[in-house]
């Protein structure tokens, strides 16, 4: 297997090329996992997955409290599916929180004060309420525990990884914050052993080809959790070495390469963030271009035959959507007019016509 093949068979694991799922609860179902830092991209970041991409269809799934956004994996933003949520932050976040104790004591964030904040959101957000941050922040100021200097974030962080509270229905423009077992009925319930194999089943069968440590990576589990879970489901699992690693993958029948297509990824999008080694799919000489200054804030990428081959950019307006095309050398006329299709679709989800512009 080449860099080509690995493309292809992610292209194809993570419904993109083609696009295979039905519904919005289906996609994050399969990832395990959706990466969600910014809102509409997330969004986007499942709509693409859907043989039909339509915003209101994800944001109906939140509103139905099928699908939910949260903290599961390495402390940053997800979708994960309603049924699963409570086990994924079981499984995942006590590593997360022991190694934020020490930004935690920076911030004097002491167990007391965890404990104080937790009961007082309680008490504000009890009987199905809903709060925006900044209301949340507010509760909070005004019992006197400060929210400068971060420590506002991070005891909701801490409140959504101990599962107190998840994100809620949209009020406008703004996100809320609601009591987890509130907002959603119980779950699966899962043993320690039965979650790392659920998890690494997910991982490896929606992101193969990957080697144990992108699910190491994209899990946030320790090294050896990561290792224990591919054990768990070896069996089911094939292996290939390419280029020096094991790259593991489903037993069941592997899809075709993906014909040659143009897709437009959203900023954090599990086709480059699922993975720690990314050169299968990213010349790392470009690497700056995806994340200029190593901030860790990740542009929406231009994918070519399952390569990343620039970025791009959306301006919204109420009447229409501007796309620029920014790749890193320009796109022959076929590929033109694919990207031209792939925006056309991304403007389709959002209902709006698309105005397209190559930026050289």
């Amino acid at each position: 297997m080449a860099d080509f093949d690995i493309a292809g068979h992610r292209l194809a694991n993570q419904s993109i090329a083609p696009a295979t799922m039905d519904t919005p609860v289906e996609v994050v179902h399969r990832l395990g996992a959706v990466q969600a830092q910014d809102y509409a991209s997330g969004l986007w970041a499942v709509g693409l997955r859907l043989k039909e991409a339509n915003r209101q269809s994800v944001e109906q799934a939140i509103s139905d409290r099928k699908i939910v956004r949260t903290w599961p994996m390495r402390g940053t933003l997800h979708f994960v599916t309603a049924v699963d949520i409570r086990w994924l932050l079981a499984l995942l976040t006590p590593p997360i929180l022991a190694r934020s104790a020490r930004r935690h004591q920076q911030l004097e964030l002491d167990e007391a004060t965890f404990a104080r904040a937790a009961d007082l959101l309680m008490a504000a957000l009890e009987n199905g309420r809903s709060l925006t941050r900044r209301q949340m922040m507010t509760v909070l100021e005004a019992a006197g525990i400060s929210t400068g200097g971060q420590r506002g974030y991070h005891i909701l962080w801490w409140a959504s990884q101990t599962g107190l509270i998840c994100f809620g229905p949209q009020q406008g423009k703004e996100e809320t914050f609601v009591l987890l077992d509130e907002w959603l009925p119980p779950g699966k319930q899962l043993n320690r052993a039965e979650s790392l194999t659920e998890l690494a089943r997910r991982y490896f069968t929606g992101h193969g080809p990957a080697t144990v440590q992108d699910f190491g990576w994209w899990s946030g589990l320790p090294a050896a959790d990561a290792h224990q879970g591919l054990e768990l489901v070896r069996a089911e699992l094939v292996s290939e070495q390419i280029n020096g690693r094991t790259y593991w993958f489903s037993t069941t029948a592997m899809p075709e390469t993906s014909t040659p297509t143009v897709h437009l990824l959203p900023p954090f999008d599990q086709y480059l963030l699922g993975y720690k080694e990314r050169d299968a799919v990213l010349d790392p000489a470009q690497s700056a271009r995806i994340v200029p200054g190593g901030n860790g804030v990740f542009k929406p990428i231009l994918v070519v035959k399952g390569q990343v081959v620039g970025v791009w950019k959306r301006t919204i307006r109420k009447t229409k959507v501007t796309i620029e095309l920014m790749p890193f050398t320009p796109l022959d006329p076929v590929q033109l007019e694919m990207a031209n299709a792939a925006a056309e679709r991304y403007g389709r989800f959002l209902d709006l016509p698309v105005e397209v512009a190559e930026v050289s």
